[in-house]
């Protein structure tokens, strides 16, 4: 039997939750540090004309000078000043608006100005800023390449070679598996002796230790660069003979076999942990982007009395609102009613959404500024100890869902709050994360922080015998003799966050 297509018509309500745009402009700058929304402030105010802003520095200035009786006249002049800039700008944004109007339908059209011309009017201004140097770790090393006499072939295995290194300029791939893959990815068949000889010219570049397929030959490589003498000669010693004893900090196995004095193979160790075992990292990523400045955005101040305080970082944020010559705009035209044409109705339309745009703008950033201070005050009401005495030990358990519940925010908007934002404290600046803390629970049902438990191990580590460092079982049974209900697998995981040893190798 043949089947037929049938198209049927039927209405069905449906309730789907869909976010505005405000709140999605909102979520977005919960997640924004400080830096970030300033640049997204300063992106809105020259996007969109309907935006204003009055810089607070300038705010601060006057009222300063308001507090000083002899500085009136001065105070005089400078808001007549001030009041003829403003005027001036406003001239000058209503000009603007009155050119945006003009053009509105007209993007389409193509410039009188022929391509050629145009483009060699642009300046300065509209190049992409770069600050540092943006060359990265893989160009570094192709810059050194032009200093060496290399064949084609010897070039395309180097530039291989160069992308097969870790992040910490090691080459943990052996000739063999090189060969293959080059034959596979790049179509070239060599040989490991071809590959060999320019991973042995690739270490001869800097930083030294680049391109060694251990730490080791890493370390070796380093010592070569030095110059001759017979502390490099006790050095490559250690390295060749006694390396795993170095690895192992057995001093004295290593005294005992190259006979060496005490003192002789303290002064070698310390110049050998002067080397750098990870020789890629001294490049970066990228040059210039090494180092982070970070800009807190929250300031907590205690006082000697123990009162503590806090305020949001405003930075360089303006105050903003929406520019008057818009809204003059929008209620003329609304005066005149029926009597609009349709050019008339653009630009009514162009100035309400700019507007509107301007006007969400503004509350998102109230309101961001607003889930920051309920969001710090409850994380400070849950841990005002530790910002009081600073000891970690006195963190207390806290998850996300402690501060969503004092807030009555969602928790993932504490998560957003939490992310990428820094505090500066008496003790230090730290990211908001560092304030949250999961719980153990001990046999009387009291809940502690792992903090209290991650201090309590390194206490214990850093009063041990050194020459009979303690296992993990053995700690874990002196946490637990202080009433930390914790087993050993959780010791040696504590023990990895914190980046210490094992046992074998803290003794000394």
């Amino acid at each position: 039997m043949a089947q037929k297509l049938i198209q049927t018509q039927e209405q069905k309500q449906v309730q789907v939750q869909r976010l505005t745009q405000q709140q999605m402009m909102l979520v977005k700058m919960l997640e924004m540090p400080l830096t970030e929304l300033e640049q997204s402030v300063s992106a809105e105010l020259d996007d969109n004309p309907a935006l204003e802003s009055c810089d607070p520095d300038k705010m601060d200035d006057a009222n300063g000078m308001m507090d000083m009786h002899d500085g009136a006249e001065a105070l005089a002049e400078e808001a007549d000043g001030d009041d003829y800039d403003k005027a001036q700008e406003r001239e000058e944004r209503k000009d603007a608006l009155d050119d945006a109007l003009a053009g509105i339908g007209m993007d389409d059209q193509m410039p009188e100005t022929p391509l050629a011309e145009w483009g060699s009017k642009q300046t300065a201004d509209y190049e992409e800023m770069t600050y540092g140097d943006r060359t990265s770790f893989y160009d570094k090393l192709k810059e050194q390449m032009l200093e060496v006499e290399l064949t084609d072939q010897e070039k395309d295995i180097m530039e291989y070679v160069i992308g097969s290194l870790d992040a910490d300029g090691l080459l943990r791939k052996d000739m063999d598996t090189l060969c293959d893959e080059l034959a596979l990815y790049r179509n070239m068949f060599t040989t490991e002796e071809q590959i060999a000889k320019v991973v042995k010219i690739l270490q001869t570049f800097d930083p030294p230790g680049i391109g060694a397929d251990s730490l080791k030959e890493c370390l070796l490589l380093q010592i070569a660069r030095r110059k001759t003498s017979v502390l490099k000669e006790e050095m490559t010693a250690v390295m060749k003979r006694c390396f795993d004893d170095f690895m192992n900090k057995r001093w004295d196995r290593i005294a005992d076999t190259l006979g060496m004095t005490d003192d002789t193979v303290q002064q070698v160790i310390a110049e050998l942990l002067k080397l750098n075992p990870k020789p890629g990292a001294a490049l970066g990523e990228t040059d210039g982007m090494n180092l982070q400045q970070i800009t807190p955005d929250f300031i907590v101040d205690t006082a000697d009395d123990g009162t503590v305080t806090f305020s949001i970082n405003g930075g360089h944020v303006p105050e903003l609102f929406v520019s008057p010559s818009f809204n003059e705009l929008i209620h003329a035209y609304a005066k005149s009613g029926a009597k609009m044409n349709r050019k008339d109705k653009e630009a009514l339309l162009y100035a309400k959404e700019k507007v509107e745009r301007a006007q969400c703008f503004i509350d998102a950033v109230k309101q961001r500024r607003h889930t920051l201070y309920v969001t710090m005050k409850a994380i400070i009401d849950i841990q005002r100890k530790y910002f009081q005495e600073g000891d970690e030990a006195d963190l207390q358990p806290m998850i996300l869902k402690d501060v969503a519940d004092r807030t009555g925010l969602d928790i993932s908007t504490v998560s957003r709050v939490s992310n990428q934002k820094y505090a500066q404290t008496r003790w230090g600046t730290f990211k908001l994360r560092h304030f949250f803390s999961d719980s153990v629970k001990t046999e009387s049902g009291e809940e502690l922080s792992t903090r209290k438990v991650k201090a309590a191990l390194k206490d214990i580590i850093a009063h041990e015998d050194k020459k009979a460092p303690l296992s993990d079982d053995a700690i874990k049974d002196i946490l637990q003799g202080k009433g930390f209900p914790v087993a050993r697998r959780t010791v040696a995981k504590y023990r990895e966050q914190l980046g210490l040893p094992v046992a074998r190798l803290r003794k000394e």
